[in-house]
């Protein structure tokens, strides 16, 4: 019992101290080609040109993000320091 408490407790600390993943946010998506099962989608595009020469040779389409927020972004973390 007590080791599992222990482990347990390491990793509630360990997941604390990481940071969370954020979400990408970018307008293009490629939807690569599939042979009988479908292909794969990337979001992962700044423009809908580097979507395009991402597909090109290996077949595919590019598309606008249905999930893309225009000017949303992570603001970046800073520490506050408390004037005395």
């Amino acid at each position: 019992m007590p080791i599992r408490f222990s482990l347990l407790a390491a990793s509630l600390v360990f997941l604390a101290l990481t940071d969370t993943a954020g979400a990408q946010n970018y307008p293009w998506c490629a939807q690569y080609a599939g042979w009988g099962s479908g292909g794969g989608r990337n979001c992962g595009f700044v423009s809908y040109q580097q979507c395009m020469a991402t597909v090109s040779g290996v077949g595919g389409y590019c598309e606008q993000n249905p999930m893309f927020r225009p000017g949303y972004a992570q603001v970046p973390r800073t520490s506050r320091r408390h004037r005395r």
